[in-house]
């Protein structure tokens, strides 16, 4: 049975953003640490600032297909680095986003599993703090809450409920179908120009007349 997570997977996040452009989507400092497969999975949630004994709890209680959502809260020391990105691979996660720093982003370029996070930084955290886990947190500048999707590939990173993408999946894949048939007109030497309403939609707009640019295809 193909599941919502399975349907995602096949799209990107550009044409999820293209439906609705209010989707909660990270800010462009969460970035891609590691080459590899697109991130999705359910967010297990931490938060904590220098200090990656939350990071370890989350980690220990994480089941396959989750993904890890770290608040590091504005602190400057990595939360995550090669072991943990190891035993997240073991254990079939679906990946980890850290709004923070992580390190040994050399060594994590032959895991294969998707890490983004705000910064690399050589210094690791302490262990000694006990943070909040599984409650809402603030990562990349939007709010996931446990359980989420979490979904990213080299665009970036989105979120939202089964509800909230579920209503834009089927229109997306609707966006790469559409993309499809443009990238094999362009094989056979069509202009992108010829593919869509664009004189007309741009004469309507310049008279200040409603119009939306679409595929001719």
């Amino acid at each position: 049975m193909t599941t919502l997570l399975d349907r995602l997977v096949q799209l990107e996040t550009s044409m999820l953003a293209d439906i609705n452009k209010a989707i909660r989507a990270m800010d462009a400092g969460i970035r891609r640490v590691n080459p590899g497969r697109k991130l999705i999975g359910r967010a297990r949630t931490a938060s904590c600032r220098n200090d990656f004994l939350t990071v370890m709890r989350v980690l220990a209680d994480a089941q396959e297909g989750d993904v890890l959502v770290i608040d590091g809260r504005g602190g400057n020391l990595a939360l995550a680095g090669e072991m943990f990105t190891m035993e997240a691979a073991r254990k079939k996660l679906g990946g980890i986003v850290v709004d923070g720093a992580v390190r040994d982003s050399a060594a994590m370029q032959a895991i294969d599993l998707p890490v983004y996070a705000r910064a690399i930084h050589p210094v690791a955290g302490t262990i000694q703090q006990v943070g909040a886990i599984q409650v809402p947190v603030t990562c990349g500048g939007v709010v996931v809450h446990p359980g989420d999707i979490v979904f990213a590939h080299a665009d970036g990173v989105v979120c939202g409920t089964d509800d909230e993408l579920e209503a834009l999946a089927e229109r997306a894949a609707n966006v790469m179908a559409n993309e499809e048939k443009a990238f094999a007109a362009f094989k056979a030497g069509t202009g992108l120009m010829d593919m869509l309403n664009f004189e007309e939609h741009y004469a309507a707009r310049a008279a200040g007349k409603p119009s939306n640019l679409k595929y001719l295809l």
